[in-house]
């Protein structure tokens, strides 16, 4: 065999492993659904979610995530982010609807994504899916889990270290 053709067969093999370790980061459910975080959490903001164009979010934060922010310290483990994520008004044509101010407007409340930290959880994961030690969960807005790709939103977020991996520190500490 030809060293290309080596190379070749190495690299599929390689890639194959990959695969394999990706498959290995199934979800085992850390992250669970906080049924109080209307109350017991703080909304802290609530913006068009820049990633979706035809989405709203609404973010709570507890308070241990809340007190390190507004210190400037990191989110220590047992912070929990909760984001409401509704889908954009539209009209009869299906275009968004936005109000006076430009905004786009809220229609159904479609998911709960939770973000929240604990000692080691990001040990399991290669470079482009590792944040740090959050993990990830989308639930119904009735608390139910949803069977969805949380590697997209840990991917999403893993560019976003200086930040500690949220797209709304700054956010936080006012």
């Amino acid at each position: 065999m030809s060293w290309k053709a080596s190379a070749f067969v190495l690299g599929v093999g390689l890639m194959g492993l990959g695969l394999m370790s990706g498959a290995a980061v199934s979800e085992e459910p850390r992250v669970s659904f906080p049924a109080n975080y209307k109350t017991a959490f703080e909304n802290y903001l609530s913006l068009d979610r820049v990633q979706n164009p035809d989405q709203i979010i609404r973010l709570f934060a507890n308070d241990i995530a809340l007190e390190a922010a507004r210190e400037g310290k990191e989110l220590p483990n047992g912070s929990i982010l909760v984001g409401e994520i509704y889908k954009a008004k539209t009209d009869a044509e299906g275009n968004i609807e936005t109000s006076a101010l430009g905004r786009r407007m809220r229609g159904k409340f479609a998911a709960v994504a939770v973000m929240e930290k604990g000692e080691g959880w990001g040990d399991k994961y290669p470079v482009g899916l590792k944040n740090g030690d959050w993990d990830f969960a989308i639930f119904s807005p009735d608390g139910k889990p949803l069977n969805k790709d949380l590697n997209t939103c840990r991917s999403c977020h893993a560019p976003m270290a200086a930040t500690q991996y949220l797209f709304s520190l700054e956010h936080m500490g006012q």
